[in-house]
């Protein structure tokens, strides 16, 4: 695990009484297992919009958390999960028509096929729920998953998202695969590989006796490094799940909802039909909600012999949160603002490169970016060290990023979708006085 998301000891005793009393309790009641971002830990009681405050009413512009997508606390969202918890909430087997209502509006979002809706509370159940249905529907047990990928935390999931690390192990029944580089792949050749590095994984598969079930991807590779072309990609890998009789699962929990700015979906950018989409995170703003997308032929002989249930998936509020975050994404324009405020920003940060050479890479699409941190541009060689070290200046500046890559070297730029070119004009003037103090 990057250090981007830990403290030392020292760090520790540098904080002041307050704050080294909290985390003292906060490691007594919850454990060792919980990590904390920064060095020097936020504590933090408010949020608005793309702004999140802490104990002294310091603001910090918020360019990480895509929870939140359509802002911090958003008047409407708030209000709708306030009205409806006032009236009623309960679980899906009693009609509901806020529940119809909402599923209507989500599948309308998706190409044609995708029609048909199971709600979850999170996105590791949706993972954990595809698997399954995967399993039914192909008689196969096999999953392909990338090398870095995280799709999720229980049981069955863990077992193919492998930037869990030490604490998961993968699989018998799971194949990876790299990630596709565009940094360090021409666009030929990540057009080629990702799909033959896909086809070598079932071919391993089926020489071990094991079927293909699912292909599963994160459509942006977040967990990878942030990895969102060239387009078209996806396709020869999708074909080559398909000819194996596995189905592909697109998991937009990070890059679905607008972020991408060219599509709702990051699949839609590949041209690639998915048999299962899995969402969550940003569905509900912060209301926990998650959920699988999918074809009615996929769930036709499976639900009626599962009779699938979640207590709280699906559930009233939760529908209310979810309708209100498709409402203000599409009557504020948030995907158009995605789109240019994200150009607007990778454009800031690709003038940035060419004076700082620290700057290997920019990369992503809306406001998804990847910004990769080389210590020597020629050989592209990653520096982790110094990417903890700019995460934590700019967190010192008050603008909350993270990192990511399998060489942890990656800035992960997502902030919510909110996010204007005066906000981007401040992470950009905070980056550089972090990179001319380095």
């Amino acid at each position: 695990m990057s250090m981007v998301n830990a403290f030392s000891r020292e760090d520790f005793e540098r904080l002041d009484e307050a704050d080294r009393a909290l985390i003292a309790r906060r490691e007594k009641v919850l454990g060792p297992a919980y990590r904390l971002f920064y060095e020097r830990p936020l504590h933090l009681v408010r949020g608005e919009g793309v702004f999140l405050y802490d104990t002294s009413g310091d603001r910090y512009l918020d360019a990480y958390n895509n929870v939140a997508s359509v802002g911090h606390c958003h008047p409407r969202v708030v209000e709708a999960i306030t009205r409806q918890t006032a009236v009623l909430n309960t679980h899906t087997r009693y009609l509901h028509e806020g529940i119809i209502d909402y599923a209507e509006t989500l599948t309308a979002t998706f190409p044609d096929a995708l029609s048909q809706v199971m709600f979850t509370c999170t996105g590791s159940e949706a993972n954990d729920l595809a698997v399954r249905i995967a399993r039914f529907v192909t008689g196969g047990t096999g999953i392909i998953a990338t090398e870095l990928a995280y799709h999720g935390l229980t049981s069955a999931v863990a077992e193919f998202s492998p930037s869990l690390g030490e604490s998961v192990t993968l699989g018998p029944h799971v194949r990876t695969v790299p990630a596709p580089d565009s940094y360090r792949q021409t666009p030929e050749d990540t057009m080629e590989k990702f799909g033959r590095d896909v086809r070598a994984a079932i071919a391993d598969l089926k020489r071990h006796g094991i079927k293909p079930a699912m292909l599963i991807t994160d459509t942006i590779f977040s967990s990878d490094g942030i990895f969102e072309g060239p387009k078209g990609f996806l396709k020869p890998a999708v074909d080559a799940i398909h000819e194996a009789g596995g189905l592909f699962v697109a998991d937009e929990v990070q890059p679905g909802f607008g972020r991408t700015g060219e599509a709702m979906w990051g699949f839609e950018r590949h041209g690639v039909a998915p048999d299962m989409v899995t969402v969550g995170k940003p569905m509900g703003n912060g209301y926990p909600m998650a959920g699988i997308v999918l074809r009615p032929d996929i769930i036709a002989e499976f639900g009626p012999r599962a009779r699938y249930f979640n207590t709280f998936g699906g559930n009233p509020i939760a529908a209310a949160a979810g309708k209100a975050v498709l409402d203000v994404i599409r009557e504020e324009g948030l995907q158009q603002n995605a789109l240019d405020v994200g150009r607007y920003l990778m454009d800031g940060l690709k003038s940035l490169s060419d004076r700082y050479h620290a700057i290997g890479d920019v990369r992503g699409c809306g406001l998804f970016i990847g910004v990769e941190i080389v210590a020597d541009p020629a050989a592209k060689t990653a520096d982790a060290a110094l990417t903890t070290r700019i995460v934590n200046g700019l967190r010192e500046r008050r603008v909350l990023i993270s990192a990511s890559g399998p060489r942890a070297n990656v800035l992960k730029i997502r902030p919510p979708l909110v996010f204007s070119r005066e906000n981007a004009d401040a992470l950009l003037d905070a980056l550089r006085s972090v990179l001319q103090a380095l």
